[in-house]
């Protein structure tokens, strides 16, 4: 049997040694993010997504090896064990093989087969099998036994055909291969319940519906399998042959009696040993493999969810940074008020105030005025409005107010609201904004998420910002633990200011968690900021293995040592004065000189500790010291009196953003309070076999609208902007009569400048430092 070790290098197509060497960093406490980082001479250069694969295949192997000693153990102590099983036990190379294997042997319930062998007609059973040439009723005749409870022949036999359908249900190899056919050849089939058909309205496209197992997408398996759960669909799994007609036996039913040299020759007994084998598919063999299927369907299905919400997470949390500008946040409404929040540059929310243009009260005016001056007196360079209900009309009175100031460069973006509710009625809420009403609490995330996304969708529990696909029918525990990786490694691959960062930012960092982030603010608050890592051991229980974790990914801006603000470990800093020596220089002029570090030889400083990976992410994080991996900010240009579902006309070409991928296409912002939905088929000319390969979340697209669905609410999309478009089908949807396509203008071609409110704004800021330069 191969070890855990060697069956981890197979799978990831790497050496044995490195998954050596990061299983003994894993036991030995250490990160992913620490040891993709810092650790690659140990590891061979691997990355975080093969570390985080090998952790969970570590993981895995390890708990089978657990339950086949246990297994192992369980059957030793019954006296069963023989050589043959015991090396079967020994190649299981998954769970379910295991249990296959071991299903004989399980301690069980008293089964109707069980009390047959008590009552000593095991051997009858063995003999209909072997000697199917003697009538079943005539051997029967010898087993009737009032003592035993066996009151005549037919008792007999029945007991007996209990014995042999158990037989032929717990053999390892024989339900390993029906299953196998079963899911190669199978299909899921579904169909409305009766008087389901109104109530389960959303569910109609599965009221009749038959899809292969082994091909059918995970949206459509969690969908079918949720209709099932609210009653609405009847679900079964089918497979040709499966249900053969009583004279003539099935491909399964088949394969049974091959297994055990049963066949229908005319003998006595044949009819008999065909009607058992029967009993054992239908009864028995069938309803276990159909539940295994399941399983199998839906934990694919699951993973594959997982997934996705894991990258549309990680693409949103990597979203890039506004940065450090003035912004207020708008969060919107029509009888409760427009909430609003300024954060100043640290974020710190400096003023809040509600408004009522809208209906029913219509103030217009005086909210125009009332924000102008609070964009005026606090310096706001950003409005950031929120995407939900009164979205365009706020957008509306956002830019009255860039327009009636036109001396403050002011700029306005759409921020995605998903999760603000969530965070405003939170306990980290509470504790950051405790002065403030809890409806304002959302407009200062709004503002706080244009700032810095990372920074202040960490307080969110990921499962609320509303990325992922079926996430309520996923395991809790599955998604929870993908969440909180993907969570980590974003993280840490930006860097936290350790100065600034909130608790439940820095709970986030290698080696620390909530408490040690708790005592960190503590220590901070109390003492003023640190000036430098090293001041960090001198929080309260931050030990030598803690520090080690989580000093490289900590800055410290303006501090006592520049390296302080870089991604360079501090127990690499001997490298970086090797590096000063050499080049007869100063930290301060050599860091962010690439011309200078250009001409280093790598080689030359290696030494017995710091191979030449890590000396060569030294010298290329001098280059570019405590660089953002984020990109640039970009935010769509919604179009002009296009505010409603209505407003939409087949044939427009409209720029949006992405705001959730899943398995079967991207959905996609364009300013009318619902999302529309670019199918997978129509996101590239080429065939893709998944939409992240052509867009993530946040991604500003350009997009053309295929056809409307008003009453359903459904907009379809392509980012082919030739495609043909069904002018006539949206005009049936919508009530209207057809209409020529509208075409807007062509997309801007990929190679020229950004454009947009906030790249405006950028612009016309750093001219303005320029000038006060």
């Amino acid at each position: 049997m191969k070890t855990v070790n060697a069956l981890i290098a197979e799978e990831l197509g790497v050496r044995e040694a490195q998954v050596a060497a990061t299983a003994g960093l894993l036991d030995g406490g250490a990160t992913v993010p620490f040891i993709a980082r810092y650790r690659k001479e140990a590891t061979g250069g691997l990355d975080d997504t093969q570390l985080r694969r090998l952790n969970e295949r570590l993981s895995y192997l390890r708990d089978l090896n657990d339950r086949r000693r246990a297994i192992q153990a369980s059957i030793e102590a019954q006296g069963r064990m023989t050589p043959a099983l015991a090396a079967a036990l020994d190649a299981a190379d998954s769970k379910a093989r295991l249990e296959d294997l071991y299903l004989p042997y399980r301690p069980k319930r008293r089964s109707k087969a069980q009390a047959a062998r008590e009552a000593g007609l095991a051997p009858l059973a063995e003999a209909l099998l072997k000697q199917p040439g003697r009538a079943p009723a005539e051997a029967a005749a010898a087993y009737v036994s009032a003592e035993r409870g066996i009151a005549d022949g037919e008792a007999a036999l029945e007991g007996a055909r209990a014995i042999l359908v158990e037989t032929f249900a717990e053999d390892a190899d024989l339900v390993g291969r029906l299953r196998t056919d079963f899911w190669r050849g199978g299909q899921l089939v579904s169909k409305v319940r009766k008087g389901k058909v109104q109530e389960g309205a959303k569910f109609s496209d599965y009221f009749a519906w038959s899809e292969r197992l082994e091909r059918m997408p995970s949206h459509r398996v969690l969908a079918v399998l949720r209709g099932e759960r609210e009653g609405v669909l009847a679900v079964d799994l089918d497979a040709e042959g499966a249900e053969s007609p009583p004279a003539l036996p099935g491909p399964f039913e088949t394969a049974i009696c091959r297994r055990f040299g049963i066949a229908a020759q005319g003998r006595p007994g044949d009819t008999w040993l065909l009607d058992t084998v029967r009993t054992a598919w239908r009864t028995k063999i069938r309803t276990g493999i159909e539940q295994d299927l399941r399983t199998r369907l839906f934990e694919r299905a699951e993973d594959d969810a997982v997934q996705v919400f894991a990258g549309n997470l990680k693409d949103l949390l990597l979203a890039a940074p506004a940065g450090g500008r003035v912004t207020l946040g708008l969060d919107p409404g029509y009888r409760n008020g427009v909430k609003v929040a300024v954060a100043d540059r640290t974020g710190r929310i400096v003023a809040v105030e509600t408004t009522y243009p809208h209906e029913p009260q219509r103030r217009w005016r005086e909210a125009v005025a009332t924000l102008g001056r609070l964009c005026r007196s606090h310096g706001v360079e950003l409005l950031a409005i929120g995407n939900g209900t009164a979205s365009r009309e706020t957008e509306r009175l956002a830019a009255e107010i860039v327009a009636d100031n036109p001396d403050l460069n002011l700029a306005k973006v759409t921020v995605s609201e998903a999760g603000a509710s969530v965070y405003s009625a939170s306990e980290i809420a509470a504790r950051e904004l405790p002065d403030l009403d809890v409806s304002h609490r959302g407009a200062a995330s709004i503002a706080r998420r244009l700032q810095d996304p990372l920074a202040e969708l960490v307080k969110i529990d990921p499962k609320s910002i509303g990325v992922g696909q079926y996430q309520h029918d996923v395991s809790e525990t599955k998604l929870s633990r993908s969440l909180a990786a993907v969570v980590e490694d974003a993280v840490n691959a930006v860097g936290v200011d350790v100065n600034t960062a909130s608790p439940a930012l820095l709970a986030q960092v290698s080696g620390l968690g909530a408490s040690m982030a708790a005592r960190i603010v503590t220590h901070r608050d109390a003492h003023g900021p640190f000036r430098t890592r090293g001041a960090l051991k001198g929080v309260t229980g931050l030990g030598p293995k803690t520090f080690e974790l989580a000093a490289g990914f900590l800055r410290i801006q303006e501090g006592d040592d520049p390296l302080d603000a870089s991604g360079v470990h501090p127990e690499a800093y001997p490298v970086v004065n090797r590096i000063l020596k050499a080049t007869k220089s100063d930290i301060r002029v050599l860091l962010g000189n690439p011309s200078a570090l250009g001409q280093l030889t790598p080689e030359s400083f290696v030494d017995q500790r710091f191979g030449l990976p890590t000396v060569r992410d030294i010298i290329a994080e001098l280059e570019k010291p405590g660089r953002d991996p984020r990109p640039a900010f970009k935010t769509a240009r919604f179009q002009e009196g296009v505010e409603t579902i209505g407003d939409l006309k087949p044939g427009m070409q409209l720029e949006g953003v992405v705001t959730n991928v899943a398995a079967f296409g991207a959905f996609v912002d364009i300013g009318v309070h619902q999302d529309g939905l670019v199918h997978v088929s129509a996101m590239a000319r080429r065939r893709i076999a998944s939409p992240i390969e052509v867009v993530r979340i946040g991604e500003v697209i350009r997009v053309l609208v295929l056809s409307v669905d008003v009453p359903r609410k459904r907009i379809a999309l392509s980012m082919r902007l030739d495609d043909p478009v069904d002018a006539a089908a949206s005009a049936r949807r919508t009530g209207e009569p057809a209409r020529e396509p509208q075409r807007s203008r062509p997309a801007a071609p990929p190679d020229v400048a950004p454009t947009g409110p906030l790249a405006d704004a950028l612009r016309k800021a750093a001219a303005s430092q320029s000038r006060r330069g």
